[in-house]
């Protein structure tokens, strides 16, 4: 069992300046590795608050100068929003200046707001992805390659920054959609999967519907690794619970309104998160989550596992105006006891 961190770079309000999400973002990575953490994960979006990092691939380059064994990761990068020529160079050169660290997660984006400022339709944004994820896969295995598709056409091309891990990076796919589950497992990569704020159930359906996706491919779970994006805090104070399940809520309200393209702003920039139906109370988040005290963290994560069965679980580390130094103790609280913990109980050697 592995542990990540996932660095959304979110700016709750104007109270927070773009300079100080951005570095406490990249202290937060830096301490995972010191915490024992395998993967820190950067995400990808752009235009509102909702994450300031506009390129994860920046973030994994930044980040590979101050650390030296964690993994960092793009969680994700959104393919239809790039040129896929130009980022398979810009593939290859981080993964040369991070030394073969680099995790590759893609993923076909869902933000309206982020497509139209691009020029591209989001609801072409499933077939797009499958076209530029093609073009990456012969690009990265191919010295001379070229590509005749609906989106692009490409003569016979050669990248010439090419990635240290071959034939790639590990690559990671972010998707609900048991189609591009097939793809992953059809093709050998990875799974990035959320279960949002819901509970075992949802845990128990997600896995059935993996599941599902690999047996259709004549293969098993295990064929691919699982990385968990999960909502997790450990605390024995109420009040600062309290803060990260605001600041969780917030975070997910945002993501809605921008999934159903209903996002609210005043000045065309500062999203408001905006109560609806599906809002889940601060108890039931609790009860869903790994949230509470060390031991029910412990706990919970122990059940959680057992029903999903993944490979890794990334944490939500960065999340709205959550405060920094408050965070830190948390990534290091992870790193002392709860992840040793949960790996002596799955009778896996300490790694921290």
């Amino acid at each position: 069992m592995e542990f990540a961190t996932f660095i959304l770079a979110a700016q709750r309000g104007y109270h927070q300046s773009s300079d100080s999400v951005i570095r406490n973002s990249v202290e937060q990575a830096v301490l995972s590795e010191q915490a024992g953490f395998r993967t820190a994960w950067f995400a990808e979006h752009h235009f509102n608050n909702y994450s300031l990092v506009p390129s994860p691939l920046l973030m994994v380059a930044h980040c590979a100068g101050l650390t030296s064994t964690i993994r960092l990761g793009t969680a994700v990068c959104v393919l239809p929003l790039y040129q896929p020529q130009r980022l398979l160079g810009e593939i290859g050169f981080v993964d040369i200046v991070a030394n073969g660290r680099l995790e590759l997660g893609v993923g076909s984006g869902y933000q309206q707001f982020e497509f139209d400022r691009f020029g591209v339709n989001v609801d072409e944004a499933p077939a797009v992805f499958s076209e530029y994820l093609d073009i990456l896969l012969k690009g990265l295995k191919q010295n001379v390659f070229s590509h005749n598709g609906h989106y692009t056409q490409m003569p016979a091309t050669a990248i010439s920054v090419r990635t240290l891990q071959k034939p790639s990076p590990p690559i990671w796919i972010a998707t609900g959609s048991s189609k591009t589950m097939r793809r992953a497992y059809r093709e050998g990569h990875n799974l990035f999967v959320t279960a949002l704020h819901e509970g075992l159930e949802t845990l128990g359906l997600l896995r059935d519907i993996i599941q599902t996706a690999a047996a259709s491919e004549g293969k098993k779970v295990r064929d691919a690794k699982l990385s968990l994006l999960r909502c997790c805090y450990a605390s024995d104070d109420g009040a600062e619970i309290n803060r990260y399940l605001d600041n969780a809520r917030f975070q997910r309200r945002l993501s809605e309104a921008l999934h159903q393209r209903r996002q609210q702003s005043k000045d065309g920039y500062m999203l408001e998160a905006v109560p609806t139906h599906q809002d889940l109370s601060f108890d039931t988040m609790r009860k869903n989550l790994p949230i509470g005290n060390i031991n029910r963290v412990i706990d919970r994560l122990l059940e959680e596992i057992g029903v999903l069965k993944p490979d890794q679980i990334a944490i939500q580390t960065q999340l709205g105006d959550l405060n920094q130094s408050t965070m830190l103790r948390q990534i290091e609280l992870w790193g002392d006891r709860i992840i040793p913990a949960v790996q002596k109980s799955l009778g896996q050697p300490d790694t921290t």
